[in-house]
Order: structure tokens, then sequence, then C-alpha cells
């Protein structure tokens, strides 16, 4: 990838307006939080509705042929722990503007997902970890190569597997930062694709202060090769701060007007 990929996180049933709105099959929440990331900058869309364990299937196409049919085929993430809810999204999917990302399998009990997405021809978002956090860049490695082999012996590309070495709160884990940064660097170095959930960082952090340390960490990340995120594309300083590491890495041509494009 060239231009940094933002994945919008906002549709998510952690927020209970949104987790109504799915429960309900009311429209319009869904497509108000999706049209404000969407203007502020998101390409992708994380619809992420939870466990979904009664109705997974039939809700996850509703949401996508909503969204994709209201915003000309916005390419998704189809975030779930219901495998048959995100088999049933992409039966619905249009591809035309990118393949679905299934989000997420891990090298434990969710390595499946890997097959799923490979069978299904979609990105997926692998976090380098398995039933606990790595204790280092070396068992992050271990679980990536664990990954990537069984997504390419499935034939999948691997620039199609989205690492995610998995952001740590800086509160309580302050120490772990700059590993999370040279493991970016060995994924960059490896010339595979990276990602994770940003705002993990920030947790517990005053409101005032989250902006300032997401935007220091992605500006970090990025300079360290990191290609996508999951973030919050209505934090303006975060996405001023993401378009403008993307002209000085030169992957996009400067403009006086590059913070509106």
């Amino acid at each position: 990838m060239a231009k940094f990929v933002t994945i919008g996180e906002r549709l998510s049933t952690t927020a209970p307006a949104v987790n109504k709105a799915f429960t309900t099959r009311d429209p319009e929440p869904i497509i108000q939080r999706a049209k404000q990331q969407l203007d502020a900058g998101a390409v992708y869309l994380d619809v992420n509705i939870g466990p979904a364990e009664n109705d997974g299937p039939e809700l996850m196409k509703w949401a996508v042929q909503l969204l994709q049919s209201e915003f000309d085929n916005v390419p998704l993430a189809l975030d779930t722990a219901n495998k048959a809810a995100i088999e049933a999204g992409i039966s619905v999917y249009n591809r035309s503007k990118g393949k679905p990302i299934v989000n997420s399998a891990d090298a434990g009990g969710r390595i499946e997902y890997i097959d799923l997405a490979a069978a299904n021809d979609a990105i997926v978002i692998a976090l380098c970890n398995a039933e606990g956090i790595a204790a280092d860049n070396d068992e992050r490695m271990t679980y990536c190569q664990t990954m990537l082999e069984r997504g390419m012996e499935l034939g999948m590309d691997p620039q199609d597997m989205w690492f995610d070495p998995l952001f740590l709160v800086i509160k309580g884990m302050q120490d772990k930062q700059m590993q999370v940064l040279e493991f970016i660097k060995m994924l960059s170095d490896m010339e595979l694709n990276s990602t994770g959930g940003l705002s993990n960082n920030s947790n517990g952090m005053p409101k005032h202060i989250r902006p300032i340390m997401d935007s220091a960490m992605v500006a970090m990340a990025m300079m360290c090769g990191l290609t996508s995120a999951i973030v919050n594309p209505n934090d303006l300083r975060l996405m001023e701060t993401i378009k403008s590491c993307d002209v000085i890495k030169n992957n996009t041509l400067y403009a006086d007007s590059y913070l509106e494009i």
C-alpha cells in the first residue's frame, strides 16, 4: 500500500446507540455515523456487530447491503466473532471499491479466520497474539510467521494479510511502547502490511489528552512503516496528522489544500 488506509471504528455495538440501531434494524443512526466517518476521510468502515449469536448472518447481510447501497459500495471490514455472519456478509458484498476485510484472526483459537479469508478472496486482519498478549517481539514474530505460512499455504497473497502487533495501553504498559513500534518496523522490512486499533494506546487517559497521544503514536508508527489503522476518523487532529505524514512520506502529492482532500 502507499497512502495510509484508515478504517473507521464508530459502527460498533460497544456504542449503545449503534447497538440499539443494529438490534432494531434502524438505518438512520447507522447511516449518520457512516456518513460522518466517510466525510472525515475514512477509507474503510468497520462493521462490528458484536457476538450476534442469534441473528448474526441476517444482521451482517442487512448492515452490508444498507451501507454499500447508501454509500456507493464503500469497502467494509466485517467484525464479529460469528464466522457464519462474516460469510453471510461476504456473500452480498460488492467488491468494486475494495475487497472485504475479515476482522480478525489470531494464531490461537481464531486462526481459522485466515481460512475463511482465503476461501473468499478477502483481506484478513491477523492479530500477532494467541491466547494472550505476546510477551515480546520474538513471540509476536512467531505468531506472525505461523499465520503467514497458513495463509500462503492456502494461496493468499501476503499483501492481503494485515498484521496487527496490538497497540498497548500506555497507562500501565508504558515500557512496552517502543517494542510495538520496533515490531511495526520489522513487518515493514518484511514488506508486510500492518494495522491495529490505534486508540488502545490512550485508553484511560483524560479526554483532552487522548487526541494528542493518538496523533503522536500514529506519526511514530507511520514512520516505522504502519500502513493502516482502525481509528476514530472524526478526531480532526488525528486525521490531520495522518494526512501530513502521508505527504512527508511521499505517499501523497503536496498541495496547499491537502488537508481537504
